[in-house]
């Protein structure tokens, strides 16, 4: 249950912010990076939703359950991993990640065979998606360093060092990046096409 009465605490006025299991640390810890991306790529994908009048409407109950599992990133990344939770905790799950595959095959299933890189570009609902596509990869760069500083393994009830970090988290960015690509495609075929790359700049 989410109860957002104050939006300011001050509690974090030292450069601290707490966890999902009420611990703390620090606004540097490479933890909250992550699922700071995640949540830049949630509003990424709000553009698409909001400003792109070109936006296919099949694509759209897509992003927004995207947009929700970003936010369910965020709480997976926030609540490092114990053995013997006392409330099962929002995971990340790898059937989110089948999930993501399996839309890149039905949306790439008629779209041409790339001879070339792409760039951001074509319709307004294709560039507000590359952006979003970018946001992830960005996200899941973090994530993998957060894996890194804090391990992915679950800490015992004993443990005096915190959790690690879901590595489905990384994993489901990692598909999500190459979920928005086939989405922009998809996106530019109902227009003009992909913008293709044209190394020199076609000098």
């Amino acid at each position: 249950m989410v109860v957002l009465s104050t939006i300011y605490t001050r509690t974090g006025d030292d450069g601290s912010t707490g966890l999902g299991d009420f611990s703390r640390t620090s606004k540097n810890d490479p933890r909250l990076v992550a699922y700071a991306d995640a949540d830049e790529a949630g509003a990424a994908l709000g553009l698409a939703l909001t400003c792109a009048p070109d936006l296919p409407e099949r694509l759209r109950p897509m992003l927004l359950r995207i947009q929700n599992d970003l936010f369910d990133v965020g709480a997976d990344l926030s609540t490092p991993l114990v053995t013997q939770p006392a409330h099962p905790p929002l995971r990340v799950q790898q059937e989110w990640i089948d999930e993501l595959e399996t839309a890149c095959d039905e949306f790439g299933a008629d779209l041409p065979t790339l001879r070339s890189f792409v760039l951001a570009g074509g319709t307004q609902a294709a560039a507000y998606l590359h952006l979003a596509r970018t946001v992830v990869r960005r996200a899941e760069r973090a994530c993998w360093a957060a894996i890194d500083a804090h391990g992915s393994e679950s800490a015992e009830p004993d443990d005096e060092r915190p959790g690690g970090v879901n590595p489905l988290t990384a994993k489901y960015l990692n598909r999500l990046s190459d979920a928005l690509f086939v989405f922009a495609r998809y996106a530019n075929a109902q227009g003009p096409g992909d913008v293709l790359w044209q190394p020199g700049g076609g000098r």
